[in-house]
C-alpha cells in the first residue's frame, strides 16, 4: 500500500483548506463543524470520481504508462499550483467571497460552494492517483481527515498561524508536495 503517497495527497490537496482556514480566523469568520464536514464531503466525493476515473483511463493504455502519466500529471499540477501561488492575498479575497451574508459565519449553503472551489485540487490529484492504482477508498478519507484538519486548526489559529512559515507559503508547499509526490510514484 503507498501510505505516504496517501498521506501526503490529503495534505497536499487540502493546504489551501488550511490558506482558507487562515483567512477565516484572521478576520474572526467562524466555520461551523457542519460547514466543515460539509467541505470535507465535497472532497472527498470529487476525489473518489477522479480517483475512478484516473483508474478507467488504465484500461485503455497500460498500467507502466497511466503509472507515468498519471506521475507527470502530479508533477504538473504541482508547477501550476507553484505559478498560481504568486498572488500572496490570494487566500484572503478568495475567503472574503464566500461568505455572501457578511456576517462572519460560513453556512453550509456558503460551505458547499467553498467546497467545490477547494476540491479543485482533489480532481486532479485524484486522477493521476488513480491512474496510479492508488486505493481510491483510503485516498479519500486521508483527503476528507485533511480536509477538516486544515481548515478546523486554520480558523481556530487563524491570525496567528498567518504569521507563520506554513501560513505565509501553505499554495507554495503545497505544489512542492505534488511535484515530490508525482517524482515519488514515477519510481516506486
Amino acid at each position: 500500500m503507498h501510505w505516504i503517497t496517501i498521506i501526503l495527497i490529503g495534505l497536499a490537496a487540502n493546504l489551501d483548506n488550511l490558506g482558507i482556514g487562515l483567512a477565516y480566523g484572521a478576520k474572526q469568520t467562524k466555520v461551523p463543524i457542519g460547514s466543515n464536514i460539509m467541505i470535507a464531503v465535497i472532497s472527498m466525493i470529487m476525489t473518489y470520481v477522479a480517483v475512478l476515473t484516473g483508474g478507467a483511463i488504465t484500461g485503455y493504455i497500460s498500467l507502466s504508462n497511466a503509472n507515468f502519466f498519471g506521475s507527470i500529471l502530479l508533477c504538473i499540477i504541482g508547477l501550476w499550483t507553484l505559478w498560481s501561488a504568486r498572488s500572496s492575498n490570494m487566500d484572503t479575497k478568495k475567503a472574503e467571497e464566500f461568505d455572501k451574508d457578511k456576517n462572519n459565519i460560513i453556512s453550509i449553503k456558503e460551505a458547499i460552494m467553498l467546497g467545490f472551489v477547494l476540491s479543485v485540487n482533489c480532481l486532479a490529484s485524484g486522477i493521476g492517483i488513480g491512474a496510479n492504482g492508488i486505493s481510491a477508498i483510503w485516498t479519500v478519507i486521508s483527503v476528507g481527515f485533511f480536509s477538516i484538519v486544515t481548515v478546523g486548526v486554520g480558523s481556530h489559529f487563524g491570525y496567528l498561524l498567518t504569521k507563520t512559515f506554513i501560513g505565509k507559503y501553505s499554495t507554495i508547499i503545497s505544489g512542492i508536495l505534488l511535484i515530490f509526490i508525482g517524482i515519488y510514484e514515477m519510481f516506486a
